[in-house]
């Protein structure tokens, strides 16, 4: 079995297990900054990756709901050859922090492999999950805290930051 699919199979349970010893470290990190975080997550986040495959797994696209900007809509609608008007029509909604998100999920465009049909134009929240390579993460700690429950990549990095720490 895969590391991917093992972490995925077991998430909720581990997740809930993490959660203690998360808020604690997150908490602790919120408070000093310390410079070396951005480099301890980023070598973490390189390394769960040569063996985490998102293919296998799929739950940011099937539970999460990103917020869909306008810049997305346009690139969207181009890519698949619509207007924008159409395109929130079909896909998209209003929550009640004035943004857009689908109106569905999982990701109307998730296809049962895991792929993503539009790839190549999806939202930049999309590009940019799980955020684990992005500078600043003490920014990101309430996020990634949230994040350990739907991705195996990001509980596995919280583990790794969590040692770094011991």
């Amino acid at each position: 079995m895969s590391r991917t699919k093992d972490i995925l199979d077991n998430l909720d349970e581990l997740a809930e297990e993490a959660l203690p010893s998360t808020r604690k470290l997150f908490k602790n990190l919120k408070r000093r900054r310390p410079k070396n975080l951005d480099t301890i997550v980023h070598n973490a986040h390189d390394e769960v990756f040569e063996y985490i495959d998102c293919l296998e797994c799929g739950n940011c696209c099937k539970s999460l709901g990103p917020r869909i900007t306008d810049v997305d809509i346009a690139r969207l609608a181009k890519y698949l050859k619509m207007k924008p008007g159409k395109m929130i029509e079909q896909y998209f909604r209003m929550d009640e922090d004035g943004d857009y998100v689908f109106k569905t999920m999982p990701c109307p465009f998730l296809m049962d492999d895991n792929y993503c049909m539009v790839y190549d134009s999806r939202p930049i929240a999309c590009r940019d999950y799980p955020h684990t390579d992005r500078k600043r993460f003490y920014q990101l700690l309430d996020i990634s805290q949230k994040n350990v429950e739907t991705c195996p990549a990001v509980y596995d990095i919280v583990e790794r930051i969590k040692a770094s720490f011991e």
